[in-house]
């Protein structure tokens, strides 16, 4: 693009209608949401999921087994951003993301169809994983094709605002999948579930698949994209341009969700175990103080997201990584000591699992509205996409595989916070690198640099 393009599309950038700003919250949320709530089943019932699956011979083995499983169906993410993408940056956001929801839904719903391991032997293992693949596929272009979305529909005084409600859409849907499993233990008990009632929170995906799509058929394409559309400025092969101008930055975007990633799985796939099976904590309590933890994250998110418009992206994003840096021995180690003779110490448990919550939620709040920041609109989602997913095949979803390995290995029970200090400790770096991207216009961004420019001219550029 031009400066002067660029400064043409700066000139009298037009806001959508709030009608279709909802309506593009809504269908991106809805999206993730769904994404999110198979990572809460699989997150809260591993065990059994091995057992089922795996043919494995305990709770320990059958939990590795289906980390396992998440940690393989991880590396396909890439190959999906890579192919999802560049597509949405060709042909536009909506359609691609049309086509993901469908994909991740129906994945999820037809596990719930599947014979186990005890009717068809190893088939089972391998027709699990075959599924679980094409999930990742397809959330391969899913959460940067939805955060590009909101993105490019928001005003810019409001990025964070709006974009805050991708990641509230991640923790409702986290919490229906944990929810699901956890009513359904308790309605059935523990042999119904092992047995059948597993299959309930998979079939349920179905329905939810069905409200994604028909939300996001009703929308128009960003108004961003639409302009490069009509000017003819859109990339005739996005790949291989986001990669000869802009893999610098999509360096810096790994490194710099590698905490949000290693915090994410650990809290939503990994906590269940560690609480069950590592510290051996007995009876519902414990699930259901990480869900109420989930509730308060979800009650934050949206205001602390309002409030990185005002005060800017990076001292809550360095907020979150000094929480990282310092908390969690603590963190771990009230969750550890709150094991008693008569059960477990509520306050105790509570108290590590909020520090955690409050740490993730400040990065949870403000990714959405930063990262699409770093790109300009003819490579947006694709290198958004790219960066993401590679880090996350790389420590996201390894995360609990890795981690449930050492604390097995080593019998010491705080390796999830060397995990977590360790993460903070490298993106630290490019959190401090990050230029502030708050009220920054998204037309006209040539490289991230833009970022550092537009900084001087926010309220010029503000829609």
């Amino acid at each position: 693009m031009t400066d002067q393009t660029a400064g043409a599309a700066d000139a009298a950038p037009k806001e959508a209608d709030p009608k279709q700003i909802r309506k593009a919250v809504a269908g991106s949320a809805m999206g993730n949401c769904i994404e999110w709530y198979d990572f809460g089943v699989f997150g809260f019932m591993p065990a059994i999921l091995g057992q089922v699956f795996f043919n494995a011979s305990s709770t320990s083995e059958g939990a590795l087994a289906t980390f396992a499983l998440l940690a393989v169906t991880f590396v396909i993410r890439p190959l999906g951003s890579f192919v999802l993408g560049p597509l949405g940056d060709k042909l536009g956001r909506q359609k691609v993301l049309a086509l993901t929801v469908i994909l991740m839904s129906g994945s999820t719903f037809v596990i719930g169809l599947l014979p186990s391991w005890e009717t068809i032997g190893p088939a089972a293992a391998v027709l699990v994983i075959l599924l679980r693949s094409l999930q990742g596929f397809s959330a391969g272009g899913e959460y940067g094709g939805a955060a590009t979305f909101i993105a490019e529909y928001a005003p810019d005084r409001k990025r964070g605002f709006l974009g805050s409600w991708l990641e509230f859409g991640t923790l409702v849907g986290f919490f229906l999948g944990a929810g699901t499993v956890t009513l359904a233990t308790v309605l059935l008990g523990n042999e119904a579930m092992a047995d059948w009632g597993w299959r309930i929170p998979f079939l349920l995906a179905g329905p939810l698949g069905l409200v994604g799509l028909y939300l996001r058929n009703k929308l128009e394409d960003t108004p961003v994209f639409q302009e490069i559309e009509k000017t003819k400025q859109v990339s005739k092969s996005p790949l291989k341009e986001l990669f000869s101008k802009h893999w610098r930055s999509i360096l810096h975007l790994i490194g710099l969700v590698i905490l949000l990633n290693v915090g994410d799985w650990m809290m939503f796939g990994y906590i269940e175990t560690y609480l069950k099976d590592v510290l051996e904590l007995e009876g519902h309590a414990p699930l259901l103080i990480v869900m109420s933890v989930i509730l308060g994250m979800l009650v934050l998110i949206v205001p602390l997201g309002a409030l990185s418009d005002r005060i800017g992206r990076k001292p809550i994003l360095i907020t979150c990584c000094a929480g990282f840096l310092v908390l969690p021995i603590p963190m771990f180690t009230l969750m550890e000591n709150s094991k008693t003779e008569t059960g477990v110490n509520v306050l105790m448990l509570g108290s590590g699992l909020a520090l955690f919550g409050l740490c993730l939620v400040l990065f949870l709040s403000v990714v959405a509205s930063t990262l699409p920041a770093m790109f300009p609109t003819q490579v947006r989602y694709g290198a958004f996409s790219i960066g993401y997913n590679t880090s996350t095949a790389l420590f996201a979803g390894t995360a609990p595989f890795v981690v449930g390995s050492l604390v097995d290995a080593t019998g010491n029970t705080l390796w999830p916070a060397f995990y977590l200090m360790a993460a903070a400790a490298i993106a630290a770096i490019p959190i401090l690198l990050l230029p502030e991207t708050a009220g920054v216009s998204l037309r006209g961004i040539v490289s991230s640099r833009i970022a550092r420019r537009g900084h001087g001219h926010r309220t010029a550029s503000a829609n």
